[in-house]
């Protein structure tokens, strides 16, 4: 018998509770062992809740049981997360987690501590929800140099984007609209201006490329600025705007990079719309995977963390080593990255622009007064100094060509 405290007993964390209660029989089977929650810390009282007997306000109370075995962390963010995860691993316990600020901010210390304590730091429900991304890249793909990573990684922005394209209809009323639903926050902030998708990126190149990402070094940009306008010019070519967080090496340099970028129907990403999320992975010998399913969500969200207990139960003698060193990998500034661009200008500087650019792709009948156009692949350097001879850009966007 497994014994699991859960802190925090919120969406997610009561959505572990019902798992680890509903699907009893079968987790069993699974884990070679039974699991139950024996305690559940929140400040909250919940009467009348199938838990309610299990709630505790005070951490040491679950510190110091030496029967429970692994911690499940769903508090979000990293206070006191940080601090009760840390003593749970110094305590000899295991740790599953679905705390992306957690894992962005903390997980190379964190992980490094687990593995000195012969225990186990798991985060499968940190990067996409219920889709099964982490443990693949970490034990499934390990056989490739991988190439590049790119990924739809926030179903709020994702839902705002696939909204406004199929009514035609203003960032801000969308916005209402999902806030409304539950889709996004009363502060919105963290997933418009793409901030969550950005710690998201940075566990995800940690894992690919074996060594810490800080999130602070990918440059980041939100759709806060996508307009209908935006969205009328993608749908004349056949194409989609999506919020993407990417990773890539060129040339041995590592980029990253979170912005929303235009995309055809070659992409496999052209076709992920509302709160879903996509992860396309592309390895030197495999060719381009894609892992697709719900981003978030009690239910799935909580189904990863359940499959990261299930996993550290059946290792508890020989603890999975994650590929993670503590030494910082170098974020190269985006000057030689490689991009399309679309751009949106006055049509009074049309023959300004076929100046200054080759072989450009016209768009116009959109907006009155304006046209748009799309670049061929070139560095972001480039980009900036050709365009800067422009005096009238509307907006840039980048393209996946």
């Amino acid at each position: 018998m497994t014994k699991v405290a859960v802190l925090g007993y919120g969406t997610v964390g009561s959505g572990v509770y019902q798992v680890l209660t509903e699907n009893a029989t079968l987790i069993r089977e699974k884990a070679g062992e039974a699991i139950e929650v024996s305690r559940v810390l929140d400040l909250r009282d919940f009467p009348g809740d199938p838990a309610e007997k299990l709630v505790t306000h005070d951490f040491e109370e679950i510190e110091k049981d030496a029967e429970i075995d692994i911690v499940v962390e769903t508090m979000g963010g990293t206070k006191p997360a940080y601090d009760f995860v840390k003593r749970s691993i110094l305590a000899g316990k295991s740790v599953c987690t679905s705390n992306k600020a957690l894992v962005a901010d903390h997980g190379t210390e964190l992980i490094r501590l687990a593995e000195e304590k012969g225990v186990h730091f798991f985060f499968e429900a940190s990067v996409g929800g219920g889709i099964p991304i982490l443990r693949p890249l970490n034990r499934c793909l390990v056989a490739d140099e991988i190439l590049s990573i790119e990924g739809i990684l926030n179903g709020t922005t994702n839902f705002i984007l696939t909204k406004m394209a199929d009514e035609g209809s203003d960032y801000a009323d969308v916005l209402k609209e999902a806030q409304k639903l539950g889709y996004a926050e009363a502060d919105p902030t963290a997933d418009v201006e793409g901030y969550d998708t950005c710690r998201k990126i940075a566990i995800l190149t940690a894992l690919v490329y074996g060594a810490q990402v800080d999130y602070e070094d990918i440059t980041t940009e939100g759709i806060s600025g996508i307009t209908s306008v935006d969205i009328a010019y993608a749908k004349k070519m056949g194409k989609v705007i999506r919020l993407l967080g990417m990773s890539r090496r060129e040339d041995g340099r590592l980029y990253a990079l979170v912005a929303p970028f235009l995309m055809g129907p070659d992409s496999p990403l052209y076709s992920v719309n509302g709160v879903f999320n996509a992860i396309s992975v592309t390895g030197n010998m495999l060719g381009e995977v894609m892992f697709y399913g719900q981003g978030a969500g009690k239910e799935a969200t909580a189904s990863a963390v359940v499959t990261d207990i299930i996993e550290a139960v059946k290792n508890r003698e020989i603890p999975v080593k994650i590929r993670w060193d503590e030494k910082k990998q170098v974020v190269e500034s985006l000057d030689h990255m490689k991009n399309a661009f679309f751009v949106r200008i006055d049509a009074s500087e049309k023959s300004a622009a076929s100046a200054a650019f080759d072989n450009l792709t016209w768009v116009d009948g959109v907006a009155d007064g304006e046209v748009g156009f799309v670049t061929g692949v070139m560095t972001e350097k480039e980009f900036e100094d050709r365009i800067a001879g422009l005096s009238t850009i509307k907006k840039r966007i980048r393209s996946i060509s």
